[in-house]
């Protein structure tokens, strides 16, 4: 049987074990169902040779750079391959001179796969522009910023943009099971053994991050001596110092629970139940950035208009955590905390948002006001009703916004508690202004 010592330096199996079990094809690439299921654009683009430029955009180990290099390798065209941290503008001309004598001389296109596309500045992106539209490379972007805030207008406009979720616990899961099993890639030469537990911890400390995983796993080998018997054996002491990441001491049910009650501690305005909650799922290895994305949603959901300084503190405080790191970072996200708890309580936000999307879906296509369209006196389409500027009326005038089909629907409505009562009384007040400032302006007339 192979030893550890031999399979690691046996060739290609030096690269990292991420490298090594990347995906060839799209049978073997995990998840992303959205975007590679049988009879998806994307899927039978790439089966058919026909995929143009397009951006893969998702988090770190989901699959963006894989999936591109297999587009790259399943068609009859070049590729070759760029990054965009260490590759400059006289690199990409270079590229493109030779795509171009390719494509004249055999007509063969070239694929350029650029990872971390939005590190390119707008020099870098413009030297491309031009191969990209006559045909003579098909640009295939990645990275982990959102394309249309990152990158320059002109390359997206030209790409088609397909955004990538992060893997499902199942899907890190399968991808480790995988690398354990397979004797040509991975680890199934070895003898190799997984308690549950440290399966488990791994899929959990990835958070969705294959690669984050394989690496994990990939220490855990490397630095585990074998037993009398040959066997490699991870148990879940070594998987926590793998992934540095602490065991999690509570199972997957007590975990949910726990989140469960933080969040309903929240809603029900007990500060030292949910501070507990809190501290026990950070103790038992839960990321503080989880309990800060739920204070999130809960200073909008439950406080909401009630105190809108709610969710500025938990935001700030988040940020402060950030630069401070543990343990000080844990005092702004206990002030945040009790900040959400201590707040009177509202849920008209989240009202509001159902009543609306309720509206848009019900309600069929409505015209837009002629008053508030893009016309002018000189539009083809205009006509004769104008839009009046509320200052000219000391900032109210009542006139039509809505579109005629919902003109009298109303989705925000203020409760009673903190300072919605105030919020109330200026739209009633500025209600009446503007019906004042409308008559007035008739009478005028």
């Amino acid at each position: 049987m192979d030893d550890l010592f031999s399979i690691a330096n046996n060739g290609s199996k030096m690269r990292p074990l991420a490298e090594r079990m990347r995906p060839k094809t799209l049978e073997d690439f995990i998840g992303q169902e959205h975007l590679v299921s049988d009879g998806s654009l994307l899927t039978r683009a790439i089966k058919a040779d026909k995929l143009g430029s397009c951006i893969f955009f998702g988090p770190p180990g989901c699959g963006k750079t894989t999936l591109a290099t297999i587009i790259a390798e399943s068609t009859h065209g070049a590729f070759a391959k760029m990054n965009a941290v260490s590759s400059g503008v006289a690199d990409a001309k270079k590229l493109i001179d030779e795509a171009r004598d390719r494509l004249k001389m055999y007509g063969k296109r070239t694929y350029l796969i650029l990872d971390e596309c939005h590190r390119w500045n707008k020099a870098q992106s413009d030297c491309v522009l031009s191969a990209i539209e006559d045909g003579s490379i098909i640009f295939i972007g990645s990275t982990t910023e959102n394309p249309y805030v990152s990158m320059t207008s002109a390359i997206v406009s030209r790409c088609r943009i397909f955004e990538l979720k992060p893997l499902s616990d199942a899907d890190v899961e399968k991808g480790l099971k995988r690398a354990i099993e397979d004797r040509d890639n991975g680890y199934g030469a070895l003898n190799l053994k997984l308690t549950d537990e440290a399966l488990a911890h791994f899929v959990w400390a990835a958070s969705g991050d294959l690669r984050s995983a394989y690496g994990a796993l990939e220490l855990a080998v490397l630095t585990t001596p074998p037993s009398a018997d040959g066997s490699i054996i991870i148990d879940g002491k070594t998987a926590e110092q793998s992934s540095q990441k602490r065991l999690l001491s509570v199972d997957e049910t007590l975990y949910y629970d726990m989140l469960s009650a933080f969040c309903k501690s929240l809603r029900g305005s007990d500060p030292d139940a949910a501070l507990y909650y809190a501290f026990r799922l950070i103790d038992s290895g839960c990321d503080p950035m989880l309990i800060f994305r739920r204070l999130m949603a809960h200073a909008a959901e439950d406080v909401g208009m009630a105190n809108t300084n709610a969710l500025v503190v938990v935001t700030s405080a988040c940020y402060a955590y950030e630069h401070l790191g543990a343990p000080e970072g844990y005092i702004p996200l206990t002030e945040a905390i009790i900040c959400v708890c201590t707040s009177p309580k509202s849920n008209s936000v989240v009202v509001a948002r159902d009543a609306a999307r309720k509206c848009v879906r019900t309600s069929g296509d409505s015209f837009v006001p002629y008053q508030l369209r893009n016309y002018t006196e000189h539009s083809p389409n205009w006509d004769g009703k104008s839009y009046v500027y509320p200052h000219d009326y000391g900032g109210y005038y009542k006139q039509q916004y809505l579109p005629d089909k919902i003109k009298d629907e109303v989705f925000y409505v203020p409760k009673n508690e903190g300072d919605e009562p105030e919020i109330r009384n200026f739209l009633e007040r500025i209600k009446k202004l503007a019906e004042e400032n409308y008559r007035k302006s008739h009478n005028d007339d």
